[in-house]
């Protein structure tokens, strides 16, 4: 049966493999289970933790077998880092949108995700972008969420002459949270599966064994996701909710493209054209599970480029994704562990998401100051301003100029236009 769905010998691989390699896949992303509640149900957002849990689970479950079962590819699905964190400081605290609201801009980008993975457009889109500028704003999600993990940590304060400042470094939280960043990353280097997962533990019981956090249970049955279906699109008829779901799109768009053609080159899914064989199904096995997390109560779904830890096992078809599937399913029953768990511990782990993402700059094009400029404003205003949308509208609007003004029109195609002048509508309207 195994062998008729995913075809395992065809792809020289045995099921051993397989569920080895969505084992290893997913303990390296396992701590979007606690991290992600940890960033929506932030004081103020309205979401609670345990609903947020329970949402990212039931999405990534959902679109983890869609991608395995249907497109048959060994990536699992999540509720995507910079995304959730955009949702949550950029939309609701920085917008003023209420969650439900936020909610109904991620589905609204679902549904024209999905449109576009049914026709060309999705091809040319991802054509469109200069290599830059992916890069660019890759590295200033990085660096938006490095900004967040440092402040939960209370390793950067707010200071009212410099704007930032450090925090007080004696503190349990700041010390608890150093000590997790250098857990992660000597298991990292010393290729431990689930660094990240095990530095997030490691702090949390050492803060419940000092006192300086409580550890109320472990098990229990799973709690209600009580944020299902709770869209609200009052404002759909404005431009600000259209530039919101963009950025939603925009980014989403962004990462699935990077992350699919990185996977199809480790599994031999490329042509020797440069086509990607089965990028329709995995695009709009992407693009469902967007819809699917949004109903849920989660901002989107998106595939993740910890895959790559399975493919580096040897997963090659999507009884990998399904094995990374059931594993999240058993997690369920662990949400009062995963509540249990303090901010400075998961903040760590999105400084360590961090430096991931930032390695996006070694690719940037630094022998032409109009592909570099734009790449480095788009990423160092995201931290800056907070928001990962005005970081890309800025990002694109200075790229498409400098290359006008530049004399490099030839470098400028009608997708790079069409977001710099969506940008500019962007800012008019907010």
């Amino acid at each position: 049966m195994l062998e008729k769905i995913f075809g395992l010998s065809i792809a020289g691989t045995t099921v051993r493999t397989e569920i080895m390699a969505g084992v290893s896949t997913f303990l390296t992303m396992a701590y979007i289970t606690v991290v992600n509640p940890a960033i929506l149900s932030s004081e103020g957002t309205g979401m609670s933790f345990g609903a947020v849990f329970t949402a990212t689970i039931i999405a990534a479950v959902i679109g983890t077998l869609i991608m395995g079962l249907w497109a048959n590819w060994p990536v699992a699905l999540a509720p995507g880092m910079g995304l959730n964190a955009f949702f949550t400081f950029g939309v609701i605290f920085g917008m003023g949108y209420s969650y439900q609201q936020a909610l109904a801009a991620v589905f609204l980008a679902g549904i024209v995700f999905l449109i576009l993975s049914l026709t060309p457009a999705r091809k040319y889109l991802i054509n469109s972008i200069p290599p830059s500028m992916k890069y660019g704003i890759g590295a200033g999600i990085g660096l938006f969420l490095a900004i967040i993990g440092f402040k939960n940590a209370g390793i950067v304060v707010d200071n009212p002459a410099t704007l930032v400042g450090l925090g007080d470094l004696s503190s349990a939280s700041a010390l608890l949270a150093s000590l997790g960043f250098i857990v992660m990353a000597v298991l990292d280097k010393r290729n431990v599966k689930g660094a990240v997962i095990f530095g997030i533990l490691i702090v949390s019981v050492l803060a419940w064994l000092l006192g300086v956090s409580e550890l109320s249970a472990v098990v229990s049955l799973p709690p209600s996701p009580e944020h299902a279906f709770s869209l609200d699109f009052s404002l759909i008829a404005t431009s600000g909710f259209i530039g919101v779901a963009f950025a939603f799109l925009f980014v989403d768009f962004l990462d699935t493209a990077g992350t699919l053609t990185s996977v199809a080159n480790l599994t031999g899914r490329v042509d020797a054209d440069g086509t990607v064989k089965g990028i329709d199904k995995a695009l709009l096995a992407d693009s469902s599970a967007t819809i699917i997390g949004a109903l849920s109560g989660t901002s989107n779904t998106t595939s993740y480029i910890e895959s790559g830890a399975g493919i580096k096992d040897g997963g090659r078809t999507g009884l990998t994704a399904v094995t990374v599937a059931g594993l999240f399913a058993l997690c369920l029953f662990f949400a009062p562990l995963a509540q249990s768990i303090p901010g400075f511990a998961t903040a760590p782990a999105l400084v360590f998401v961090a430096t991931y993402f930032l390695r996006n700059l070694k690719d940037i094009n630094w022998d032409d100051v109009s592909d570099y400029a734009p790449a480095v404003l788009a990423a160092v205003m995201m931290p800056l301003t907070y928001s990962i949308a005005y970081g890309v509208a800025i990002g694109f609007i200075a790229y498409v100029v400098i290359k006008a003004l530049s004399g490099r029109t030839e470098d400028l195609n009608a997708g790079s236009v069409l977001i710099a002048l969506l940008s500019v509508l962007y800012f008019i309207a907010t």
